[in-house]
């Protein structure tokens, strides 16, 4: 069973209503969200299958903490412009965080929000300025100052509730919350020990796996996850629980049902690992192999 190795005290999450009180026994598992709204996004239907089915599920987004912008609410022109495209001028983070509130609830899923500034906000500690100002810097290489935010991030994950199983991004799209995220992840659990899923909607690029996977080591095996028709319409309810975030990437509610119940969940793995977590009829049964040499 993977458990972070940690000296420190653990962090509490916060636990869905529908579940009683309890002294937080471990989590069967434990889904690492660069933001928001991306675990809603990649693997909504198997968190509500697997809520459904009595298994205990944790949801912990990476940065979903304050900008760090002194004075409050003085923050780059790339990230005003994304808060005006989002409708959440007042407040962007708090409204976010709601909206995550909700769709875990209706996932059925416990949440924990970390302290950690989305990198729109992130700032360079001896200029002041922003580290990514652009949709590139976003999508390129993290900032070579950010070095030691990945050692703090794996000190805070070694703190999370332990779990039978971690589910992390697997990096398509290379969002640089992304690569940060997994790279904290690998150092805490170790690739063989964790689950990664492909991230969407990045992952429905052509193409966009394969460029993730053919960078790395070793031989890697996937498996898609069948989603009822009422996890589907979940996990659309749940993305829909993020309003703001609608204009991003879809037209409309029925371009999101369109494009979103038209792309299957897949999970990625080292091919002497095993999926802990029966999911759902392909239970360590890989849909394929992909050697790397």
């Amino acid at each position: 069973m993977p458990k972070p190795p940690s000296t420190q005290p653990t962090i509490q999450p916060t636990i869905h209503p529908s579940i009683p009180p309890t002294t937080h026994p471990p989590y069967d598992l434990l889904y690492l969200s660069p933001h928001l709204d991306d675990v809603a996004l990649s693997c909504g239907g198997q968190i509500f299958q697997h809520t459904q089915a009595g298994r205990r599920v944790l949801i912990v987004t990476v940065t979903a903490g304050e900008p760090e912008v002194d004075p409050p609410g003085h923050i780059s022109d790339y990230a005003r412009s994304l808060h005006e495209r989002w409708a959440l001028l007042a407040d962007a983070v708090a409204g976010r965080r709601a909206e995550d509130g909700l769709a875990c609830a209706l996932l059925g899923a416990d949440f924990l929000h970390l302290d950690v500034a989305d990198c729109i906000y992130r700032l360079h500690s001896q200029t002041g300025q922003p580290f990514y100002v652009s949709d590139g810097d976003l999508f390129g290489p993290v900032h070579p100052a950010e070095a030691g935010l990945v050692a703090r991030l794996a000190a805070r994950f070694g703190a999370l509730p332990a779990a039978g199983e971690v589910v992390i991004p697997l990096g398509v799209g290379n969002h640089v919350d992304h690569q940060i995220t997994r790279l904290a992840a690998e150092q805490v659990w170790g690739t063989g020990e964790l689950v990664y899923y492909e991230d969407y909607p990045y992952a429905q690029q052509p193409g966009a796996v394969d460029r993730i996977i053919s960078k790395q080591s070793g031989k890697w095996r996937s498996q898609a996850i069948p989603v009822t028709p009422a996890g589907m319409e979940a996990k659309l309810q749940s993305i829909l629980a993020f309003r703001s975030q609608i204009s991003t990437f879809w037209a409309d509610e029925a371009d999101l049902r369109r494009q979103v119940g038209g792309y299957a969940e897949r999970q990625w793995k080292m091919e002497n690992g095993k999926w802990r977590m029966a999911n759902f009829g392909v239970h360590d049964a890989p849909s394929s192999t992909h050697p790397i040499t």
